[in-house]
């Protein structure tokens, strides 16, 4: 058993300032870093998954400006971890994760991120991911309202493992 953390969407966006701010980012922000910072300790790799709205189709996430960054507290907490570019919600659609999780010999997927009723929910019940366990950190991911990522988190319930990051790493 071979674990992997997967950071979906930790961009300036996302944060106050931003062109998208979301709710709880600043706990949600530690608790990923700390997250990060275990990972590291056990030998978890660690991949920073990063959208990239080609051509300003988007209102936010725009290819070459600021708000499309990874958060630096992310960066500096995983400075090596690879960073894969997707366009859609699921963060194996049209990418390389699951050839870089395949190199790597990865067979469990840690899971957290950025909007949980979006891009975490497509990325960790993709039709890739099906040939891995898959564990979502509900304590380090968020999106635009509690409510809204409760009731992600309840519909994910049935489908993959909600864990509290600290019970795993």
């Amino acid at each position: 058993m071979k674990k992997a953390l997967l950071v979906i969407d930790l961009q300036n966006d996302y944060f106050p300032g931003g062109k998208f701010p979301l709710w709880n980012t600043d706990a949600i922000l530690e608790n990923i870093e700390r997250a990060i910072a275990k990972a590291i300790t056990q030998g978890v790799p660690v991949i920073h998954i990063q959208p990239i709205a080609k051509g300003g189709l988007a209102p936010f996430f725009n290819e070459g400006t600021p708000g499309a960054d990874i958060h630096p507290g992310i960066l500096a907490a995983a400075p090596k971890a690879p960073v894969v570019v997707k366009e859609f919600a699921d963060g194996f659609e049209k990418t390389n994760l699951d050839e870089t999780l395949t190199k790597l010999g990865v067979t469990d997927l840690l899971v957290c991120g950025m909007m949980t009723q979006n891009c975490v929910t497509h990325t960790a019940i993709s039709k890739a991911a099906e040939k891995y366990n898959v564990t979502i950190f509900p304590d380090c991911c968020t999106t635009v309202s509690e409510i809204l990522h409760q009731i992600a988190l309840h519909a994910l319930s049935t489908r993959v493992k909600l864990v509290p990051s600290s019970e795993v790493l």
